[in-house]
């Protein structure tokens, strides 16, 4: 795979990367052993560039990221900041859509202390001394709503400074957000530079929403940006079907038209729609890596592969009209 450079750091990260919310027990509860099988699958196709957060089945999907990559090196690992752990008070048989998660409580805290706190949990639960990128997960309104201002003013206020001081003393090579909208990421660029933005959902097939401003100021700033939620929650992946989700929910009628329109225009090129999808974040300029997430080798394996075919002409014109619309 093709490595590309995190802004102007010293991190590394393979094209296609691997993110562990299934990992965590996102949706269904799966075995450690299963967790293992994944993370192999990802291992041995060449990706080394693994993302994953305290958010994740609290705790859980960093701790067997972890164990995986124990005895292992050549790898590129980050996680996110703003939440941070406890013991749970009570037994917790599912949080936040994942199952029987690792018994933890969580609040939010985007202090500078926070953040290191959370930072120091994360590192005894992969069993590594440092952390090659640090996101803070979930800054925005799309995730606090009105209660944002407290979180924003928290981190303006001291956890900004507090991932400057961690980068230069080396305990971090590289830290941006990791954010599911635009708008929180150009209020943080006005604050002071960030070396990368793991954006979930807004430069993708379907959403372009990310092209309007932000992709042109990450250019200008030396911004990097690592593209999650590629298939928007689902939808991407199976089409407008009954059922399908986007942005983590049932598809408005709206978004189902556009899909179904999508969908015509990759079955006239001879493509699944995940297939022009993946080809589509893969070969967009402005993507650092984009993030595959999945708790079976086998979806795993078929993305992969859906990205290492040489797409068919009518395809590659269709994508190229796409790209410039």
């Amino acid at each position: 795979m093709k490595t590309t450079r995190i802004g102007q750091t010293a991190a590394m990260v393979t094209d296609i990367s691997f993110g562990c919310a299934s990992i965590g027990n996102l949706y269904r509860e799966i075995s450690d052993a299963a967790a293992q099988d994944v993370l192999q699958e990802a291992w041995d196709s060449g990706i080394r560039y693994f993302d994953t957060a305290p958010h994740y089945g609290r705790g859980l999907a960093e701790q067997r990221l972890g164990r995986f990559l124990q005895g292992r090196d050549g790898f590129t690992l980050s996680t996110k900041v703003g939440r941070v752990l406890r013991p749970a008070a009570a037994p917790i048989p599912e949080a936040d859509s994942y199952v029987n998660p690792a018994q933890n409580d969580v609040r939010y805290d985007y202090s500078g202390d926070g953040i290191e706190e959370s930072l120091e949990q994360s590192l005894d639960r992969l069993g590594v001394g440092r952390i090659s990128i640090l996101y803070v997960h979930d800054l925005g309104t799309y995730t606090h709503g009105a209660g944002n201002a407290a979180h924003m003013d928290a981190f303006l206020g001291s956890g900004y400074e507090r991932l400057v001081r961690l980068k230069e003393a080396g305990r971090i090579d590289a830290f941006g957000l990791g954010v599911n909208e635009c708008d929180v990421c150009l209020q943080v660029m006005d604050h002071g530079p960030i070396d990368v933005i793991l954006l979930a959902g807004r430069l993708t097939l379907l959403d372009r929403s990310a092209e309007a401003q932000l992709v042109p100021r990450c250019r200008a700033a030396g911004t990097s940006l690592v593209l999650g939620g590629v298939f928007n929650s689902g939808i991407l992946a199976t089409g407008p079907v009954d059922g399908a989700t986007y942005d983590y929910g049932p598809a408005p009628q709206e978004v189902l038209d556009r899909v179904a329109d999508l969908q015509t225009l990759a079955q006239s090129a001879g493509v699944p729609l995940a297939t022009l999808a993946l080809h589509f974040a893969r070969q967009h300029p402005a993507a650092g890596s984009v993030l595959l997430g999945t708790a079976k080798p086998a979806t795993l394996r078929r993305n992969l592969q859906a990205l290492q075919q040489d797409l068919p002409p009518k395809a590659k014109d269709s994508l190229a009209k796409v790209m410039v619309a």
